[in-house]
C-alpha cells in the first residue's frame, strides 16, 4: 500500500461524503483532514474500478483495496514508458490544468507507467534542468512583467548637436516569454503609461495581471504588504480591466521573468545596435522592432517552438480583449475647494458646487478635460483651458445665497481694503470689476490683502498705488512690486515726462521749419 494512502475506513468515509452527502472535494478534504488531491485520487480510482455506491456488503476492506489498487506486473524503471515532459510542461500553463490531471491522462495511455508520486518527482527533476533557479508557475494570459532595461541608447539631435539617452521599456508575458520592447525619452509617468498602452496593442489583448517593479512611476509608495499604486497607473488598469500587483521589495525572484527578458533584450537587440547612430526616437524604435521580431521567432534551446509559436498557442487565446478605445493619459492631483468655490489646476481656476467649499477633492486631468471627484463621485467636469489666471465657472455652481460664507462679499473686501488705504481700496475694486463674476476675484483679493501681514499696511498701500498706476490687477503684480522693493521708489511724473527735453546738443522741432 502506498505510504500516502490512509486506512480503508477513511477511504470509505470519502465515498460516503461524496455520494451520500454530495459535498465538494474541498469540503471532504477538510472533514477527513487529508489533501484535496488525495480525495481526487480516491474518486478517480473508484471510477476506474467501475464500482457503484453503496458498495456491496460482501466487499470487505481487502477486496476494496485490491479493486482500488490492482497489482500490476512489476517493471524495471527503465522499461516504464517515459512521459513527454515538454508536452507536460507546456500543458501546465493552460488554465486549470494540474499534474494530477496530466498523470491521469498518462495512466490511461500507459497503465503500467509511473505512479503519481514518481510522475511528479521526475517532472520536477526535468524542470530544474531547464532553469536551476526556483521556477514560478505562469498560466496562459495571466501575467505581464514590465520593467526598464538598465542600458540606454544614445540618440543624436542634428539641429542642436546634442545627445540624449533613450530609456528602453521591456514587457514579457509569463507563459510564452513573448517579448515587447520600445524606446522612450524618460521613465516618467506619461512615458510609462504610454508604453503600457502600446504593449497591450502589440499583444492584441490584455493579461489578467501586470507585475511592475517598484519604480515611482508605477508605485507611489513601495511596501512589502500594501504597495500604494500611482492613481494614474490604477486608472490605466481599470480602463483595460487588469490588475497591478507590484513585485515585492528586495524579492528579485518575483520579477525573474522580466529580469531575464531585459537581459535577453540587451544581448540580442541593444548589443547589436551598439555601433549604429540614431538621430530620432522613431528611427531607434524601427530598428528595435525589426530585431524584436527576430528574437520572438528564434527557436527555444531546450523547448520546442519559439516565443511566437508559444504566444499563439498559449497566451493569445487566453488574453482579455482590448477596450474599444486606447487609454487617454490622465494626471491625478488633490485639491482643496477655495472660498470662491474654485480650484486651481495649472494656474487656471475651475468651479465646483459651492457646497464643497473647504472640501478635499481628487482631480483627473487630461489634455481635453478636467474632472473633479469627491468621495469617488464625479461632482464637476470642465473643458480644459490653457489660459493662465482665468476662470471657468458654471453658473449652477454659484450659491444663491452664500450661507456659511455670506461674509465673503465684494463689499467686505472693499471695506477691508479701505482700512489699509485708498489706493488699496481702488486696486481691490479694479480686481473685482475685471472679472465676469466678482467671486472669481475673491482669491486674488484675499492674497493681496494678506500681504499686509508680511510687509505692513504702509508698504502694501504704496505697492497698490504703483499697481493702479501701471494697470496691474493681480496678486502676482503686487507681490512682485513688494518683493523687488519697487513700492519704495517714486512713481515717474507723467506731466514732466511729456515735456520736451531742452539741451544744447538737441536741435528741437523748430530746426526743421
Amino acid at each position: 500500500m502506498p505510504a500516502e494512502r490512509l486506512t480503508m475506513r477513511k477511504i470509505r468515509e470519502v465515498f460516503r461524503l461524496k455520494f451520500d452527502c454530495d459535498i465538494s472535494n474541498r469540503q471532504i478534504a477538510k472533514s477527513c483532514n487529508i489533501a484535496r488531491s488525495t480525495v481526487g485520487e480516491y474518486l478517480f480510482r473508484f471510477q476506474q474500478a467501475a464500482l457503484s455506491w453503496p458498495l456491496a456488503q460482501e466487499i470487505d476492506d481487502n477486496q476494496l483495496e485490491q479493486l482500488l489498487y490492482p497489482q500490476l506486473p512489476a517493471l524495471p524503471a527503465h522499461e516504464r514508458p517515459l512521459p513527454n515532459w515538454s508536452y507536460i510542461h507546456q500543458q501546465l500553463r493552460q488554465k486549470s490544468v494540474t499534474l494530477m490531471l496530466l498523470w491521469q491522462e498518462y495512466k490511461e495511455i500507459h497503465p503500467q507507467g509511473y505512479q503519481y508520486s514518481q510522475f511528479c518527482h521526475r517532472y520536477r527533476q526535468w524542470a530544474v534542468k531547464i532553469d536551476p533557479v526556483m521556477r514560478q508557475e505562469h498560466r496562459a494570459g495571466e501575467k505581464l512583467f514590465v520593467d526598464y532595461a538598465g542600458q540606454t541608447v544614445p540618440v543624436y539631435d542634428l539641429h542642436t548637436n546634442q545627445m540624449r539617452e533613450a530609456q528602453i521599456f521591456v514587457a514579457v508575458l509569463g507563459a510564452s516569454n513573448y517579448t515587447y520592447a520600445e524606446a522612450t525619452w524618460t521613465q516618467s509617468l506619461p512615458d510609462w503609461i504610454g508604453s503600457h498602452s502600446r504593449a497591450f496593442a502589440f499583444y492584441g489583448g490584455v493579461p489578467k495581471l501586470v507585475v511592475p517593479d517598484n519604480l515611482k512611476a508605477g508605485v507611489k509608495k513601495p511596501s512589502f504588504y500594501e504597495p500604494d499604486i500611482n492613481p494614474t497607473y490604477l486608472d490605466l488598469a481599470n480602463h483595460y480591466g487588469t490588475a497591478v500587483i507590484p513585485a515585492r521589495v528586495r524579492r528579485p525572484k518575483d520579477k525573474a521573468k522580466v529580469e531575464t527578458g531585459v537581459q535577453i533584450v540587451e544581448r540580442w537587440i541593444l548589443a547589436r545596435l551598439r555601433n549604429r547612430q540614431f538621430f530620432s526616437l522613431r528611427q531607434l524604435n524601427q530598428a528595435i522592432a525589426q530585431l524584436l521580431a527576430d528574437l520572438n521567432n528564434k527557436p527555444f534551446q531546450k523547448l520546442p517552438g519559439s516565443r511566437t509559436s508559444a504566444f499563439e498557442n498559449l497566451d493569445r487565446p487566453a488574453l482579455n480583449p482590448l477596450p474599444s478605445q486606447p487609454y487617454q493619459f490622465a494626471e491625478w492631483k488633490k485639491a482643496t475647494v477655495n472660498v470662491d468655490y474654485h480650484i486651481e489646476v495649472h494656474r487656471h481656476y475651475y468651479s465646483l458646487p459651492h457646497t464643497l467649499i473647504k472640501k478635499k477633492i481628487d482631480v483627473r486631468i487630461t489634455n481635453n478635460t478636467i474632472e473633479c471627484f469627491y468621495k469617488s463621485k464625479r461632482v464637476a467636469s470642465h473643458i480644459r483651458s490653457y489660459h493662465k489666471g482665468r476662470h471657468s465657472t458654471v453658473k449652477e455652481h454659484m450659491p444663491k445665497s452664500h450661507q456659511k460664507w455670506a461674509q465673503w462679499t465684494p463689499n467686505r473686501f472693499i471695506r477691508w481694503a479701505g482700512k489699509i488705504g485708498p489706493h488699496t481700496q481702488s486696486l481691490i475694486e479694479n480686481v473685482l470689476n475685471s472679472r465676469a463674476h466678482p467671486q472669481q476675484g475673491f482669491r486674488s483679493c484675499l492674497g493681496i490683502l494678506r500681504l499686509a501681514k508680511g510687509y505692513g499696511n504702509d508698504r502694501l498701500e504704496a505697492a497698490c498705488r504703483r499697481a493702479v498706476a501701471i494697470g496691474g490687477t493681480s496678486y502676482r503684480s503686487v507681490e512682485s512690486i513688494l518683493k523687488h522693493n519697487l513700492d519704495q521708489k517714486p512713481l515717474p511724473d507723467q506731466s514732466t515726462a511729456d515735456q520736451p527735453i531742452e539741451h544744447i546738443n538737441i536741435r528741437g522741432a523748430r530746426y526743421y521749419h
